[in-house]
């Protein structure tokens, strides 16, 4: 096999087991304020996470936490508060960053305090021990299976950013045929203004019988 085409097939093989792993993050909650986390998603995707509050056990000391999940045109598509533990899922509607936002909403901050967030998108979201038993595959065919599913994702995720690429590529066009555009006005009214002083000054000392 060539070796452009070996390294095609590695990133290709590489992205479709990225895309079944899910997102875990650990975040940090201040005392005070707000910690976000955000994914740019395309449209019609499904979107699963579990959240759990973690913190340093204290015989007097028991917080809570709110949760608020907006999508990229400030819709909220999830809210709660006085949770310790929680889920929410939706799917998307348009694509662009979504932001899920978390913060302590108790009168007992407490110390060490953080939350685990368990974000799966996509694929990783499928019960695959459902599919197995439900199409009656599995070992090899499962995983042949995950692969397909992967490379379908992958293929919609090129799609997606090949469309912004082009958005983006047509925003650059026009702004660099407005800048062109104000670049030209801009010469013309110096060129306009220069004519201008050159008259009035040419009046003034003809005026003044200097020339």
């Amino acid at each position: 096999m060539p070796a452009p085409a070996a390294r095609a097939l590695a990133a290709a093989v590489l992205l479709a087991v990225a895309s079944i792993c899910a997102e875990a993050v650990w975040l940090d909650m201040p005392q005070t304020g707000t910690k976000c986390v955000s994914e740019e998603i395309q449209a019609n995707v499904v979107v699963l996470a579990d959240y759990a509050l973690m913190y340093e056990s204290h015989p007097s000391s028991h917080p809570t936490l709110a949760v608020k999940v907006t999508s990229p045109y400030g819709y909220t598509l999830h809210e709660s508060g006085n949770a310790t533990v929680g889920q929410f899922a939706f799917t998307t509607s348009e694509a662009g960053n979504f932001l899920a936002c978390f913060w302590i909403d108790s009168a007992e901050k407490g110390s060490g305090i953080s939350v685990n967030l368990d974000w799966k998108t996509g694929i990783a979201t499928k019960d695959w021990d459902a599919v197995a038993k439900k199409e009656k595959i599995e070992g090899v065919e499962l995983e042949l299976r995950k692969l397909e599913v992967a490379v379908e994702s992958i293929h919609q995720n090129m799609v997606y950013l090949k469309t912004r690429e082009a958005e983006m590529r047509e925003v650059s066009e026009k702004t660099n045929a407005r800048v062109a555009w104000f670049s030209i006005l801009s010469l013309g009214v110096c060129m306009v203004v220069s004519v201008l002083q050159l008259w009035h000054l040419q009046g003034y000392f003809r005026k003044k019988k200097l020339i």
